[in-house]
């Protein structure tokens, strides 16, 4: 375990405490949310980011030091574990060096070499291997191996088995395979050409017909880009090298006579080693290499854009209209109230092939007037400028102060035939759920979204394609953390909202439900403990991160946590506050009266917590309830309406950034298609990662480059606007 505190502080750049006292955290069960916000005295302040780090680190090393201890039992029951061998196990980093120094003791199948063994033919590879003979013909060693019986019908059937014995032992050597897969990763070119023309009718795989790029330098998104060519047939795709050199590195390693009389059959088999057994399996191991890499960069920008999506502010306290655009099916009306209440729902068809504009304008009208509605909530799918467009038009014939936005629809569908939407409106058309989910992921995105798969929310790139269990933990660790992060209010937060706060299972947050249901609202949260299967241990965890509006006590509407309710009344009192001052928002000079009174370190230590707790204690005071999402960006307002024709070389617009990926960001200027800012174009200076300029739901100002009216395609820039 040592070595592995002191791997991890490494990796990470944290000290070898913050790593031993987290890694004893976990092992008691204590969720990562849990961890980050109320155990920082313990971690040292170490935030979710790097302990969800950590914790897949973790995992990593303990099944690496696993797999160690098995193979080196293997070995050992094989008779053939040296105190070198052990060693070179032991301090192995990666899985993949340890399957290398595996591989010669491995149970093959039956092999080309296996079969000579069983030939008996292993003793004149033995020879042949040695190369101390230096007279002689090596027909005359070969012969005294022919076995009619076993096989072996000639000198040369001899001399082949042995060749295939001595392919097999230098391929199974760890040493000359580190280095070939070295050198083929800093020399090696990936190479694609078409296979199927016919097969890629939209020209999706055009660039990649004839493509060649170095294996060091080629970026992520064009290994995935190939690898899905190739998946659907329409690409063939090879890791090229110079093989003299890796043939010649061989030949230097292991030829030590050249006199030898088995100096020519040495070479054959070296060769046959290379290109029969080393390179079409380092081939496949860098190609594995690249794919983990690229796949890894992308998960990691489908969570950062998850995150960022999940945490853009809810619109609160107005009356929406969700709008499911669609053009024969009609667009789906939902209308909400301000807590996302549904009271009424309808389907106009203003798009082709109905045209029934006119009549669509009226019922808009209606609503519109009827409830008193604030925002057009409208789906950015299939007909939704067209949707926008009559919407912009009824906004500018009315008196009423409406404006429309446009939000991600993604996921919408799944979540409308999902068991989910059934058991929240049994009674009404799947589609019309569909406007609900739109409408109330602009009043509260966080809540909605939670209730979709975050793989189809569709804010990453290829996840189609990449490593389902570690997406799946990847997407589930973001919503764990933007969940907890904002906190969760315990009396309207649905059942799925509740399964991710820390420590509270799915079963559990259905058995909160169902006290709710049949108790009332909960008035503080100590009657959590009422709750089937919610013991100790889950109240610890869960406590904190769910809120109470109006109960009891004003510490349960907060993040403090209950193990600090008689710190946080001391701190109130030494500072002469009351709790009801923090009820009625009075908590206003609270920095210098902690100065007058000694300062943070001198009351940590007369409430017995420490400063990162006292810290937080007093961020909670000043704003009870705070939700931290009301520092991002709002969504675009709008009234009107653009069109593709409508837009100028060198045009300025406000957009909003709806997805980010290895080679720049889309963004939603208010036509049919989002416009690209290619990563070159995101700033004036070098950018490594687009996500470190932009994230999801940003509000950016871009300046139109280039317009395509054919392809439907605007080349945005963010760079200062030319003087």
């Amino acid at each position: 375990m040592d070595r592995i505190i002191k791997q991890l502080a490494l990796e990470l750049k944290v000290k070898e405490f913050q790593v031993k006292e987290t890694i004893k955290l976990i092992d008691e069960g204590n969720t990562i949310p849990f961890i980050a916000r109320y155990r920082k005295e313990m971690t040292g302040g170490l935030d979710d980011e790097v302990l969800r780090n950590l914790d897949k680190r973790l995992l990593y090393l303990r099944n690496l030091k696993e797999r160690k201890e098995d193979v080196i039992n293997i070995i050992d029951n094989q008779g053939k574990l040296t105190d070198e061998l052990r060693n070179e196990i032991l301090n192995a980093e990666m899985i993949q060096e340890v399957e290398d120094l595996y591989r010669p003791y491995k149970q093959k199948r039956r092999t080309r070499a296996t079969k000579a063994k069983e030939k008996g033919l292993e003793p004149l590879s033995v020879i042949i291997i040695s190369q101390e003979i230096i007279q002689g013909n090596i027909e005359d060693y070969a012969k005294e191996y022919i076995d009619i019986e076993k096989g072996v019908e000639s000198v040369e059937d001899a001399i082949n088995g042995a060749k295939d014995i001595i392919a097999e032992i230098i391929s199974d050597e760890p040493k000359y395979r580190e280095y070939i897969r070295n050198y083929v990763k800093n020399y090696g070119v990936l190479k694609s050409n078409v296979k199927a023309h016919d097969k890629d009718e939209k020209e999706v795989f055009k660039m990649y017909y004839e493509y060649s790029e170095r294996i060091k330098s080629i970026a992520n998104h064009r290994v995935l880009a190939v690898n899905r060519g190739e998946n659907e047939k329409i690409l063939k795709v090879d890791v090229k090298i110079e093989e003299e050199a890796l043939i010649k590195y061989l030949e230097n390693k292991i030829i030590t006579n050249s006199k030898s009389i088995f100096h020519e059959v040495l070479t054959e088999a070296i060769k046959d080693s290379y290109k029969r057994l080393i390179y079409p399996s380092i081939e496949r191991e860098i190609r594995s290499i690249l794919t983990e890499t690229a796949q890894e960069e992308a998960i990691e920008v489908f969570a950062r854009n998850t995150k960022s999506l999940l945490m853009i502010p809810p619109i609160s306290g107005m009356n929406v209209l969700g709008v499911d655009p669609s053009f024969r099916t009609g667009c789906k009306l939902a209308v909400l109230d301000k807590y996302g209440k549904l009271l009424s729902y309808d389907t106009i068809y203003p798009n082709a092939p109905q045209h029934k504009v006119k009549e669509s304008k009226e019922v808009l009208k209606k609503i519109i007037k009827k409830y008193d509605i604030d925002i057009l909530s409208i789906g950015n799918g299939t007909a939704s400028r067209e949707t926008a467009q009559i919407v912009s038009e009824v906004i500018s014939e009315i008196d009423e102060e409406v404006v429309y936005t446009i939000v991600s629809e993604d996921g919408a569908s799944v979540y409308s035939a999902s068991k989910l939407g059934t058991e929240e409106f049994p009674d009404i058309n799947v589609s019309i759920r569909g406007a609900v989910s739109i409408g109330r992921r602009l009043q509260d995105p966080l809540a909605e979204l939670v209730k979709i798969d975050p793989m189809s929310i569709g804010v990453g790139q290829y996840q189609h394609d990449l490593n389902k269990t570690k997406l799946e933990y990847s997407l589930t660790g973001v919503v764990e953390d933007c969940v907890n992060g904002v906190g969760v209010n315990l009396n309207t937060a649905s059942a799925t909202l509740l399964s991710y706060v820390s420590g509270i299972s799915g079963a559990i947050s259905k058995n909160i439900v169902n006290y709710r249901e049949e108790n009332g609202e909960f008035k503080s949260r100590k009657e959590l403990s009422k709750v089937k299967r919610l013991g100790p241990k889950a109240f610890e965890q869960c406590a904190g991160f769910l809120r109470i509006r109006n109960g009891k006590n004003i510490f349960d509407n907060t993040g403090v946590h209950p193990e600090s309710y008689n710190a946080t009344k001391k701190l109130l009192k030494i500072l002469d506050y009351s709790e009801t001052d923090v009820k009625n928002g009075k908590i206003d000079d609270i920095s210098d009266k902690i100065k007058e009174k000694g300062g943070f370190l001198e009351i940590s230590k007369k409430l017995d917590v420490g400063i990162p707790t006292l810290t937080d204690i007093v961020k909670e005071l000043v704003k009870p309830g705070r939700d931290p999402r009301e520092e991002m960006p709002k969504p675009v307002f709008k009234s009107g309406v653009l069109k593709i024709e409508d837009l100028e070389i060198d045009m300025v617009l406000k957009g909003t950034v709806r997805n980010v990926v290895d080679f720049g960001c889309f963004v939603d200027i208010g036509i049919k298609q989002d416009g690209l800012v290619h990563i070159s174009e995101l700033s004036d200076k070098f950018v490594k990662r687009p996500m470190d300029i932009v994230k999801v739901g940003d509000i950016v100002d871009v300046r139109i480059i280039d317009i395509n009216i054919e392809r439907q395609r605007i080349g945005l820039s963010m760079k200062k606007t030319r003087s």
